[in-house]
């Protein structure tokens, strides 16, 4: 269990295979099925999504939550904020 309070996801995408711009292109639009407040789980395997994903929340004023590093992927928490 981690010792930090990780927001349980409300959506996941899995973008796995997808490679720029598909998975900001698939979080845009996963984002707004969900309700405000509510956090979406992008998993994908493209290394330009490691900046392209923050760059796109901050620039669409959604909240960055959470980066992680999987290895073989990486994971990423974003919560709606608009």
């Amino acid at each position: 269990m981690n010792k930090e309070s990780e927001p349980i996801p409300d959506k996941t995408i899995d973008c796995i295979g997808l490679f720029c711009p598909i998975p900001i292109f698939n979080t845009n639009e996963a984002i707004n099925t969900i309700e405000i407040g509510e956090v979406l789980e992008v998993v994908t395997d493209d290394p330009a999504s490691t900046h392209d994903i923050p760059r796109w929340a901050k620039r669409t004023g959604h909240k960055f939550l959470k980066f992680e590093d999987l290895g073989e992927h990486y994971r990423f928490l974003i919560e709606r904020t608009k």
